[in-house]
């Protein structure tokens, strides 16, 4: 197959890792716009990059990378941003009731943003995303042991705020 008809090919199945690559950033950032603009940064970092993706590495591995070390600059820009400005945020909760709040139910979705960076990534990589385990290790860059052991204190956390054992596998 000629350059241009793989290049064709991996653009193609880029468009068809969207809908995953997105539901990892909104796992990561725990906002849809902020999951967005790291999807779209990440897409453009990949293309313009694709020459550095061998033929028989897995593509998604690779983009789920991309997507991760996007979000971790923009978590460190933010960091220095923060320094000089108030972040939006800081007022949003001022004269809300915390007890009202703590007796709403609780979802999926925000038990996941309650835990940990580095529990919320292995669980989203290897429970939602279907990664193997090998797959996912590389991704954040850390041994087997290291993902299995986040995985299994993610889960634990996870059943533990959704209160049904069960209900999490």
């Amino acid at each position: 197959m000629n350059t241009i008809g793989t290049q064709q090919t991996v653009h193609e199945q880029i468009v068809t890792l969207l809908p995953r690559l997105r539901r990892f950033a909104r796992n990561l950032t725990r906002n849809p716009h902020d999951a967005d603009d790291v999807v779209q940064i990440a897409l453009e970092r990949a293309l313009m990059r694709l020459d550095q993706w061998r033929s028989e590495a897995r593509l998604d591995s690779w983009m789920f990378k991309i997507v991760r070390n996007a979000w971790i600059d923009e978590l460190r820009a933010r960091g220095r941003r923060d320094k000089i400005f108030l972040a939006a945020q800081a007022g949003e909760n001022v004269g809300t009731d915390p007890i009202a709040q703590e007796s709403e139910l609780m979802s999926v979705q925000s038990a996941m943003a309650r835990l940990p960076d580095e529990q919320r990534e292995a669980v989203s990589l290897v429970l939602v995303e279907g990664l193997p385990y090998r797959e996912a290790a590389q991704v954040l860059d850390v041994p087997i042991g290291t993902l299995t052991s986040r995985l299994a204190r993610g889960r634990e956390a996870l059943q533990a705020m959704l209160g049904a054992k069960g209900e999490v596998s």
